[in-house]
């Protein structure tokens, strides 16, 4: 009778098992391909953005490649008389002439 019994127990807890473990398995293969689809479309879109990006570098360098101006040179601010006086005053000060 024992042996029934474990055979018993043994048969209920596979025909829980089984189909839960179907269901587990279906689940982990649909979040797996959501994965996959969700991969490959990241590559399509950096694909296209890629080529996007080199029609828009390819079409600037063809239509709007004026080099800029160059930036005028300013001329250097005047020197500050008050510093320039502070400088002779500490020259002669130290002795450096």
């Amino acid at each position: 009778m024992r042996i029934l019994w474990t055979l018993f127990k043994v048969m209920v807890g596979l025909a829980v098992a089984i189909p839960v473990g179907i269901l587990v398995l279906a689940l982990t293969v649909g979040v797996l391909g959501t994965m996959i689809a969700f991969a490959i479309l990241a590559l399509r879109l950096a694909i296209i953005g890629f080529v996007g990006y080199g029609m828009f570098r390819v079409a600037k360098h063809l239509f709007f490649n004026k080099t800029p101006a160059p930036a005028p040179v300013r001329d250097l601010p005047p020197v500050d008389p008050y510093y320039q006086a502070a400088v002779r005053e500490l020259d002669a000060h130290l002795g450096n002439r």
